[in-house]
This record gives C-alpha cells, sequence and structure tokens, in this order.
C-alpha cells in the first residue's frame, strides 16, 4: 500500500459533470487503501462504468484497476524459473485520463491532457474544469473546507458529517445555474442536481431534507 503523501486530510469526491451531481464524498488520507475503498463506493451508485477523469494523483488507477480489472494468471510452463506473475487487466469499457498539471515553483507552466486507460480518448475530452469548479463552491459555501479558516472540524469525523450534510443539500435543494431549462412556457427554471437526474420529482426545501425518513426500522 502506497503511504501517505503528506499529512493532511483529504477530502474524496466522485461527480457526475452532467447532472453536477455528487456521487460520494469521503474523508481521509491519500493512500491506496482509501481510494480503493472510495472507488468501490461510488462504483455501487452507478449502472454502468463511466468515463473516468481525475487530476494526476497515481492511487486512482490502480484504484480504477482494483474495481473493474480482472486477473489473469498463467498456469506454469514446466520450465525452469520462476512462474509468470499474474497481471491485471482493465475492463474492456473502462476509460479514463488524467490532466496534469505541471508547476515550476508557484507557477503553472503546462497542462498536460494524458489518456491513462482506454483506447480512442479524444484528448479534447479530458478535463477537469467542472469538478474544479464543484471544489471552489465548496470553499465557499463551506467554512468548515475554505482556506485559511478558523471554522475548521478539529475531528475527521465530524468532518466527514458535515460534508455529507452539505453535499446532501446541494444535491436535493440547492439550485444550480448550470441546470436551467425552459419550462415549455418561455420561462427559465433552475433545477437541483438530483432533480435533473431524475432522482425526485421536485426539489426539496430544507424541511423536506430533514424530515425525509431515510432508514426503515422494525416495529416488533
Amino acid at each position: 500500500m502506497e503511504i501517505e503523501k503528506d499529512k493532511s486530510i483529504w477530502v474524496w469526491v466522485s461527480f457526475a459533470p452532467e447532472y453536477r451531481l455528487i456521487l460520494d464524498i469521503s474523508v481521509g488520507f491519500r493512500t491506496q487503501q482509501e481510494a480503493d475503498t472510495f472507488i468501490a463506493k461510488t462504483a455501487s451508485h452507478i449502472s454502468n462504468i463511466p468515463f473516468f477523469l481525475s487530476d494526476g494523483l497515481s492511487l486512482y488507477t490502480g484504484a480504477l484497476l482494483e474495481t473493474f480489472g480482472h486477473k489473469i494468471t498463467f498456469s506454469r510452463s514446466g520450465k525452469r524459473g520462476r512462474p509468470k506473475k499474474p497481471i491485471v487487466v482493465p475492463d474492456e469499457n473502462l476509460k479514463y485520463g488524467q490532466v496534469v498539471k505541471v508547476r515550476q515553483g508557484n507557477h503553472l507552466v503546462q497542462v498536460v491532457h494524458r489518456a491513462v486507460i482506454g483506447q480512442n480518448i479524444d484528448p479534447h475530452t479530458i478535463s477537469t474544469s467542472l469538478i474544479e469548479r464543484q471544489n471552489l463552491t465548496f470553499r465557499q459555501e463551506n467554512n468548515r473546507v475554505s482556506r485559511k479558516t478558523i471554522g475548521f472540524s478539529k475531528k475527521i469525523e465530524w468532518l466527514n458529517h458535515q460534508m455529507t450534510l452539505y453535499c446532501t443539500y446541494f444535491n436535493f435543494c440547492r439550485l444550480h445555474r448550470g441546470l436551467t431549462i425552459d419550462n415549455g412556457s418561455g420561462v427559465r427554471v433552475k433545477r437541483s442536481p438530483a432533480l435533473t437526474a431524475g432522482i425526485i420529482d421536485h426539489v426539496w426545501s430544507v424541511h423536506e431534507l430533514f424530515s425525509k425518513k431515510i432508514f426503515k426500522t422494525s416495529t416488533n
């Protein structure tokens, strides 16, 4: 397992850009184990394999292969020497690209759009601009993750709870300008990410969010 790259806390976010929908979020360190767990959680929320995009963090490649890869083992050849080691090959439908930013000091000198897994990937389709804008929205609207803030969480557990609450509000209650449509009468109507994705049939109020029953309990 790759060791932590630093001691800071990392907020893992999976995002469906066409709906502006936050699929999953997790708070933890930057380790291969955390990446594997997070990609597996994201995979449980989708029905097919999408085109994955990320920054240049190397942990994502291993995590995607862990979830969407197939191990191939080789039988012994009968010849002298060690047998051929098993290999992991990606699912034929898996496509993955990275946007790698090259910096010199505090200056951005180059942006590389790199196809990592999959065939016939157009470099022009590799972009992380929407998730980067979402990260800015996090910092603007949520004091827990603002830069140079005194409102930070002292424990990972409570940061995870707060981020989960915020992201649920974002998906179900918050109107998004980028999801505005014409309602058929010439009126422009804003929608929430969950409404756009077809998860709900109307934008929830904050009261609905907090009063919705999400667990089934036995009455026996």
